[in-house]
């Protein structure tokens, strides 16, 4: 069977871009693949000035949380921490010393990220794009579904496992190679204030932003307050209505309705009526994850056990991974001991 593996950030609270855009086909997968999903709470700490202990500890919770709620079944998926399942740090190290500063200096998100930081840019964050292969190496993944922006770093999990198969394993390799998917997003959801940009957790604002928790009535103010333009039609035109076309968007993914029905079903009776109607079928989307959150939130013990349970099933994957490619490299068994040689 195809395994997929994927991660997310636990650096903010997950919105309607988040579910919409990638947790949808987090749970459709299950159907067809043996899937891997990790918390990837390491990759939260690059940058030493937004990294706040409690903070980080809450958002890994609560991001868990959110991905049961949501339809992450533990029972036919893999679900745990990556800072559980120490291999991922191991693993890093090995593949450290067959990448290249080169390659990782040119990695997108590494300049876009380091731009004006000068020598206070952490070293984690130079090299979390080698963290991201070993996430992905270990668990022999086959499918890496990631966005456009995120391509380079499956480009370098791929470079790295061959790389390493061919000079440490010719004849048994140790690293299956990943491939890039772009499963359909339900939709492209922008920012509700700015509806050229993506919905995002690091906005500067959260008026734009659906978070999946917040409260209905949240959820209706910040959609009747969604930016439209000085028209009244209603139609899809992502150039010239970004606004309108963003919650036309939503709106079908919501409903399961295609665009072109609801343009019919709604122009020339104003925006009003329409980003209410936007407002009830995104509230009605979301009733049932928060209310499957708030039981999970209530026993924050029974998650910490799925997440236990996720960490120990992942190991079993992992930890021979590891082993075979520790054994490629050269290093001495655990547990051997040669006399006479030491530090």
């Amino acid at each position: 069977m195809t395994r997929v593996f994927s991660g997310i950030q636990p650096s903010g609270d997950l919105h309607l871009g988040n579910h919409l855009g990638a947790l949808v086909n987090w749970v459709a997968m299950q159907e067809r693949a043996e899937c891997v999903y990790c918390v990837v709470d390491l990759h939260a700490m690059t940058s030493p000035a937004e990294h706040d202990p409690a903070t980080l500890r809450q958002r890994t919770l609560s991001a868990a949380t959110t991905l049961l709620a949501v339809g992450v079944d533990p029972q036919r998926s893999i679900l745990f921490v990556q800072s559980h399942v120490h291999e991922h740090a191991e693993c890093t190290w090995l593949l450290n010393c067959i990448a290249g500063f080169g390659e990782l200096r040119k990695m997108p998100q590494f300049k876009d990220k380091s731009a004006g930081k000068g020598e206070s840019v952490s070293v984690g964050l130079f090299d979390y794009p080698v963290l991201q292969s070993a996430d992905i190496l270990l668990y022999h993944a086959d499918e890496v579904p990631v966005g456009e922006d995120q391509r380079h770093h499956i480009e370098l999990a791929r470079d790295l496992g061959q790389r390493f198969n061919h000079r440490f394993a010719p004849d048994d390799p140790v690293f299956t190679l990943p491939r890039a998917i772009h499963p359909p997003a339900a939709a492209r959801v922008m920012d509700l204030q700015e509806p050229s940009n993506k919905m995002s957790k690091s906005t500067s604002s959260d008026k734009g932003v659906v978070y999946l928790l917040d409260d209905p009535t949240r959820i209706a103010k910040k959609i009747r307050a969604a930016v439209t333009d000085s028209a009244t039609d209603i139609r899809y035109d992502r150039e010239a209505k970004p606004g309108v076309s963003n919650l036309l968007e939503i709106l079908a993914a919501a409903t399961g309705r295609s665009i072109d029905e609801l343009v019919v079903e709604h122009d020339g009776h104003g925006y009003g009526s329409f980003k209410a109607a936007v407002a009830e079928a995104v509230v009605e989307l979301l009733r049932p994850v928060q209310q499957r959150h708030a039981a999970l939130a209530a026993d924050p013990g029974e998650v910490s056990r799925t997440l236990a349970d996720g960490a120990a099933r992942a190991r079993e994957v992992a930890a021979p991974t590891l082993l075979r490619a520790k054994q490629a490299m050269g290093m001495l068994d655990a547990g051997i001991v040669r006399e006479g040689h030491g530090w």
